[in-house]
């Protein structure tokens, strides 16, 4: 009897461990099916029964977070990786001149980011971001009446 019951706990611990090592919710069920088990050797049940109790509080524990666990993955989005969609219609400064198919340099909110243009835009020009490719901002010249607003 004191062996099943120490058999038990070891695999609690194990689990256990596992789970914290992982972080990814893999064990937690086998975790519950071995308390369970092991409360059962408590009661000098037969090694065949605790394990058919193991596998059954295991299968039941998995069943009640399975639909949480889908539920809470598909809540997930991609992280933005970089500030560049937060540039998108905003104004700033051109730090190194851009030319046509090459890139330059501008400021926006304070923060230096890679640019490219349709047109020349020289240094100093003001500009004013229209879209992103990856950390690169897509910019255009400002007018006058632009930078106004």
């Amino acid at each position: 009897m004191w062996f099943d019951t120490i058999l038990w706990l070891v695999a609690v611990v194990a689990f256990i461990a596992v789970e914290a090592a992982t972080t990814a919710l893999v064990s937690v069920w086998f975790a519950v099916g071995a308390a369970a088990a092991m409360v059962a050797s408590f009661f000098d049940v037969g090694f065949g029964w605790q394990m058919l109790i193991f596998a059954v509080v295991s299968a039941i524990t998995l069943g009640l977070m399975l639909p949480k666990l889908v539920a809470q993955r598909g809540e997930h989005r991609a992280p933005v990786t970089n500030g560049s969609p937060l540039t998108i219609g905003k104004q700033g400064v051109v730090l190194v001149g851009i030319e046509p198919g090459a890139l330059g340099r501008v400021r926006v909110d304070g923060l230096d980011w890679q640019a490219r243009a349709d047109t020349p835009l020289p240094k100093d020009a003001r500009c004013q971001v229209v879209a992103v490719d990856g950390a690169i901002l897509i910019v255009v010249p400002v007018t006058a009446n632009a930078a106004a607003v």
